[in-house]
């Protein structure tokens, strides 16, 4: 396999970058790679020899895992580093540290970043491979992704589906993502949550704005409930957790009121009682523990695109052959 003919370039940054028919190659490409979870032995040579540097300078479960699961079921040596155990806590800038890690010949790197821009920026100073796991409140590019490719599982298609992200927009790179993914794809994208959380000219990127839950969820086929981040909050963002709760929770009561039934997505972590009330997320709407799964066979797709695989040799590498 040969990095110079990836069909995603050299870096997966965000999805503002990649074309529709990129996205799809993605979405396709993880399908077969979906089996390889469910065997005895969860195992194939895809990137046998290649050597990945898990670069994490904000804290992370799922992301952080799921990579790790998706490289070491694809066969690649991975190294795993965290801020506070890096260089980093020295004084070194980013680059020196990626640079440091390049000198050691690896071949990609994944970083999740609290500034926006960081993942470009590493990417256009290496000549490995950099992988975008979240930066600052940019993009999120293989979460979007896996929300896609869960969306698409369960509507069967996503052209033509309307999508409401519901929640912290402002501070969601989550939601920037989604909304890139689902335009290329043909969907209808709405977001809704407190005018607070609301990017400035959110209308601009072509979705439509609701500041009432029950206006969305009558709109909508499909809820992306987001996570309030409060970590990101130096305000008075809204009132309480309770009146979130009350005026934007996504409740079972409120989706019985919905013309339709509705597919409910979270990327997680959770509050539970605050953005979705747990029978919601415990409950028939709820796909949220197939989005976990669909991330590793997204993430195995990424790894394997920009390692210089091929959509159509996925099959013969799911097998345990060479694309």
């Amino acid at each position: 396999m040969n990095p110079s003919v990836s069909s995603l370039g050299k870096d997966l940054v965000g999805l503002e970058d990649l074309s529709g028919d990129q996205i799809i190659s993605i979405l396709d490409t993880a399908e077969p790679f979906k089996e390889i979870s469910e065997r005895r032995i969860k195992k194939v040579p895809v990137l046998r020899g290649k050597t990945i540097v898990n670069l994490f300078f904000e804290a992370s479960t799922r992301t952080r895992v799921s990579f790790e699961f998706a490289e070491k079921r694809l066969s690649a040596d991975t190294v795993n580093i965290a801020a506070s155990g890096s260089s980093v806590v020295k004084g070194e800038t980013l680059v020196d540290t990626a640079r440091n890690l390049e000198a050691m010949r690896i071949d990609m790197v994944v970083m999740r970043h609290g500034s926006s821009g960081a993942a470009r920026f590493l990417a256009e100073r290496i000549p490995s491979s950099v992988i975008n796991a979240g930066d600052g409140q940019h993009e999120h590019p293989t979460q979007a992704l896996l929300d896609l490719l869960t969306i698409r599982d369960h509507m069967g298609r996503i052209e033509g589906l309307r999508v409401c992200i519901v929640g912290d927009v402002l501070h969601s790179r989550v939601a920037r993502s989604n909304i890139y993914g689902l335009l290329k794809l043909g969907a209808e994208v709405a977001v809704c949550g407190p005018p607070t959380l609301m990017p400035p000219a959110i209308q601009e990127l072509g979705v439509t704005a609701f500041t009432r839950i029950e206006e969305a969820i009558e709109w909508a086929g499909v809820l992306n409930v987001l996570r309030l981040q409060l970590e990101r909050m130096h305000g008075g963002f809204v009132p309480s957790l309770r009146e979130y709760n009350r005026i934007w929770g996504v409740s079972s009561q409120r989706l019985a009121a919905a013309p339709r039934d509705v597919l409910v997505l979270h990327p997680g972590p959770m509050n539970r009682g605050v953005e979705i009330d747990s029978d919601v997320a415990d409950g028939p709407h709820s796909v949220i523990l197939n989005q976990v799964t669909n991330g590793v066979a997204i993430r195995m797709a990424v790894l394997y695109l920009l390692a210089g695989g091929r959509q159509e040799s996925a099959e013969a590498a799911k097998q345990g052959g060479e694309a």
